[in-house]
C-alpha cells in the first residue's frame, strides 16, 4: 500500500475534501456517531491516507502534538479510519503513523483514544490501555499509549 504523508498545509483541495469524506462515512453514517470532526486540529497535523482503485481515501489517520504541547513530548494518533475493512490497510497505515510521531515528531510517546472494540487493533502496534473505558460521543473508548525507546 502506498500512503502519501502530507502536513495540513500541503494537502491539494481534493484531497482533504476525499479525507474529510472518508471520515463523515465511516465516523457519522455507518457508525451513526453525531461529532464535531473539524475541531481545528487537522491543520497543525501530518495527514497519513492512502488511495483506493475508485480514487477514494481508502484509509486515514493524522499525527499530531497532544495539547499542543510539543515540549512535552507526546504525539496524538487520532481520526484512524478505513474505508475498506479486512484488506490490512488500518495495520499498514498505522504503522506508518507510529513511524511519522517518532522519526518526524520525536515522540517520547504516543497517545490515543481507541473505540473499546479496536483495542487489539492498536496493541499489535505496543500501545497499551491506561485508562478505565469512558463514553465519547456514545461509544465506548479507553486512552493508550506507546512509550517509544523502550
Amino acid at each position: 500500500m502506498n500512503f502519501l504523508v502530507k502536513h495540513f498545509n500541503e494537502l491539494s483541495t481534493t484531497e482533504l475534501y476525499e479525507i474529510l469524506k472518508t471520515r463523515f462515512e465511516i465516523f457519522v453514517t455507518e457508525q451513526e456517531c453525531i461529532y464535531q470532526d473539524l475541531d481545528d486540529k487537522d491543520q497543525d497535523a501530518i495527514h497519513v491516507f492512502c488511495w483506493n482503485e475508485n480514487g477514494r481515501v481508502a484509509g486515514c489517520l493524522r499525527v499530531f502534538w497532544k495539547d499542543h504541547d510539543e515540549a512535552a513530548g507526546v504525539a496524538q494518533i487520532g481520526r484512524v479510519v478505513t474505508l475498506e475493512h479486512g484488506k490490512g490497510i488500518g495495520g499498514q497505515m498505522l504503522h506508518e503513523g507510529v513511524r511519522i510521531a517518532t522519526e518526524h515528531f520525536k515522540a517520547k510517546k504516543i497517545y490515543l483514544e481507541a473505540q473499546q472494540y479496536a483495542i487489539g487493533y492498536y496493541e499489535k502496534e505496543g500501545f497499551e490501555v491506561v485508562s478505565e473505558p469512558f463514553m465519547e460521543d456514545g461509544i465506548p473508548h479507553v486512552k493508550m499509549e506507546r512509550i517509544n525507546g523502550k
